[in-house]
């Protein structure tokens, strides 16, 4: 990771060691795919937990509205946003 962000110019930021609020964004929603469905589900193949995150993943993007957006769905909100920016 270190010699591919070098590579393309991307700048390393460190999160010090017990300050997991110093990315509470991160932390959030890594709570919360924990609670929704990693403590919840039983993977038996790779290819099937690949199928259940994308799932996952899926309704959280389209069906889920997230006050941070105004209530709108992920979905909703970045095809809004690309509205505006090509007008």
């Amino acid at each position: 990771m270190l010699a591919w962000s070098g590579d393309v110019g991307v700048q390393w930021h460190y999160i010090a060691p017990g300050k997991p609020t110093q990315n509470g964004f991160v932390e959030s929603f890594n709570g919360r795919m924990r609670d929704e469905l990693l403590n919840e589900t039983l993977f038996f193949t790779i290819g099937q937990a690949r199928s259940i995150l994308a799932c996952w993943v899926d309704d959280c993007n389209t069906e889920r509205p997230h006050s941070s957006l105004g209530y709108a769905t992920p979905a909703a909100f970045a095809a809004g946003f690309e509205q505006q920016r090509a007008g």
